[in-house]
């Protein structure tokens, strides 16, 4: 059995940095093993639930600029799974959840800098799946519900995404976390903890410096989703926590 993971993806130089958190994972890939991955990535957005359908290996999708040539030297040639995309299709279709087949797409960032650490060897089969960051918390948790028991299949579930991230806010060369950074992750930490959905679902009237830990949705709720994925008989996990740039945090929990 495999937990549900929401891990911080941060920055693409994660994927060639050498840092506390790159460690982290690149240990996390070397203790749980599983047979597939499904991964929600907040930088594939789209109205309907839309689900990578393939066999074949994916491109790898740099989308960004402005870094080293070192970075869009990358390749992750993960290939897909049909049955486990089939799988999860029928399980959202059974939670009356629409959803929409895509054949093209390549893995973004948000999935392919943090499987190259743990994974290097891309010979764990992948199913890539996007997120509508207009949906409420409730709405968020109900996706992961749907997908509750994967991890008794040995199928893992990542939401790929950041808790606090506001571009705006970075502080290039700070080492330590603002308060408010730091504030915004502890409140969250307390009530996720607690399984308190009720203050989840209203974050951004109840957690401090909710406006600017989340300027938009799209990072954040992912999270939600791995939540709702996982084991609702254990209290979720603090795997990791730590910032970079003053404010852009690598919390990561396992449920």
């Amino acid at each position: 059995m495999v937990p549900s993971l929401f891990l911080a993806h941060g920055s693409p130089m994660l994927a060639i940095e050498d840092t506390g958190y790159s460690q982290f994972l690149e240990n996390l890939g070397q203790q749980i093993k599983p047979k597939a991955i499904v991964i929600f990535t907040a930088h594939w957005e789209t109205d309907v639930l839309t689900i990578s359908f393939s066999n074949d290996a994916y491109d790898t999708i740099y989308d960004f600029g402005g870094f080293p040539d070192e970075l869009y030297q990358i390749k992750y040639p993960a290939k897909g799974s049909e049955p486990v995309a089939e799988m999860v299709e029928a399980k959202f279709k059974q939670a009356g959840i629409a959803v929409r087949r895509d054949t093209a797409r390549g893995l973004d960032h948000g999935s392919w800098t943090l499987l190259y650490r743990m994974y290097p060897n891309a010979d764990i089969p992948v199913v890539q799946i996007s997120v509508n960051p207009y949906l409420a918390v409730g709405e968020q948790i109900k996706i992961g519900e749907a997908l509750q028991g994967l991890g008794k299949e040995d199928i893992m579930i990542i939401g790929s995404g950041v808790t606090v991230h506001n571009l705006r806010m970075l502080k290039f060369g700070q080492q330590h976390p603002d308060a408010w950074a730091t504030e915004f992750d502890d409140w969250l930490i307390s009530h996720i903890q607690n399984h308190d959905v009720d203050s989840l679902a209203d974050y951004e009237n109840q957690a401090p410096h909710a406006r600017m830990a989340v300027p938009r949705a799209e990072h954040f709720v992912p999270l939600f989703i791995a939540m709702g994925s996982g084991n609702p008989d254990t209290k979720a996990q603090i795997i990791h926590r730590s910032y970079d740039y003053g404010t852009l945090s690598y919390l990561s929990f396992a449920f």
